[in-house]
């Protein structure tokens, strides 16, 4: 089975930190469930400061049918009502409206 790696970046509104924090202290299951489904696996937020960095490992064999599976779910669809306003875009070239912003993989220790 081939495993495609997905880094993501993206800054944390600051005064809405701690809310990101909480919320993903408790990921509601069916958001969990729906990343699963769509062959979404080893998914890891990471914080630094106002900075968060994922990671997950892709294992289907249509990345954005998957992904538009995952944005057409009314779960994740309501999960994002309050997470997306936690989150701000990284860096000086993101796109308007912009928020998570693909990394490009320079390597990898297997």
């Amino acid at each position: 089975m081939a495993v495609e790696r997905h880094g993501l970046v993206v800054d944390v509104v600051p005064e809405k930190r701690e809310e990101y924090l909480r919320l993903h202290a408790a990921v509601w299951p069916q958001v969990e469930a729906t990343l699963q489904a769509c062959n979404v696996h080893n998914y890891t937020i990471f914080v630094l400061e106002n900075t968060l960095f994922a990671y997950y490992e892709y294992t289907g064999v249509d990345h954005e049918a998957d992904m538009a599976r995952i944005a057409q779910d009314p779960t994740t669809q309501e999960w994002w009502t309050h997470t997306d306003p936690c989150q701000t875009a990284f860096g000086r070239d993101a796109k308007p409206g912009e928020r998570w912003r693909d990394m490009q993989e320079v390597w990898h220790l297997s």
